[in-house]
């Protein structure tokens, strides 16, 4: 309790994140006909790849994860109508086999082009958040501070001021895209379902296939709306 106060940003930013994830969830399973939910599916994967060529992996991977949820992804007769290359790319991109080795290298070549742009959208570098913090309380609880010969151990707190040094100077580019309100007021207002709400609104658009899935539905629509 002693430290809340100073991690109300850290858990504000991972609240972001949990929230662009579950809007574009939120966002496919709303509309009633498959191509529209196809098309809303094409219009994140393009807004995906955005991220990513910007260099934006935090976003990039809460819609990745949004599209990657059960609801969605059991969709089946609405994916076939979409052209999912792009997003398996993607999809490999932030892929966690061998801790993240894909992103770790398209991270770095993001890092290498920031420290060499001549323009503000070049310098962005905004990393997968959640991986960055895991990294530095790892390197930092998993390494001693002190050799066993009671000698300072340089390499670790060298790495750990490289780690948040990064992350400070990414921090201080300045946004080069004009600021929307409307587009900033749909961010934060939209509502967003429940992982239930979710969960039948996909059976309402694409029904169970199998019993256990008629069970939940059946036990979804009498919880959410009323009915048997």
């Amino acid at each position: 309790p002693c430290f809340s106060d100073k991690t109300n940003n850290l858990e504000a930013y991972v609240k972001w994140f949990n929230r662009l994830c579950y809007l574009v969830a939120t966002e496919i399973c709303m509309p009633a006909k498959k191509k529209q939910r196809a098309q809303v599916i094409e219009f994140f994967i393009d807004v995906a790849r955005e991220c990513f060529n910007i260099g934006n992996f935090n976003s990039l991977m809460a819609i990745i994860s949004g599209m990657n949820m059960s609801p969605v992804s059991r969709l089946k007769k609405t994916w076939a109508k979409v052209k999912t290359a792009k997003f398996f790319i993607l999809e490999h991109q932030m892929d966690p086999t061998g801790n993240f080795c894909n992103y770790r290298t398209a991270l770095r070549g993001a890092a290498h082009r920031s420290l060499t742009a001549h323009s503000s959208r070049e310098k962005i570098v905004i990393p997968f958040f959640s991986l960055l913090i895991k990294d530095i309380y790892f390197l930092n609880e998993g390494c001693a501070n002190r050799l066993p010969n009671g000698h300072v151990n340089f390499e670790k707190f060298l790495e750990l001021a490289k780690q948040v040094g990064e992350f400070i100077t990414w921090k201080q580019v300045e946004c080069p895209f004009e600021h929307d309100p409307s587009i900033t007021h749909y961010l934060y207002t939209a509502p967003i379902f429940s992982e239930d709400g979710l969960y039948l609104a996909s059976y309402e658009s694409e029904s169970p296939e199998n019993q256990t899935e008629k069970e939940r539905w059946k036990s979804l629509r009498s919880s959410i709306l009323g009915k048997t």
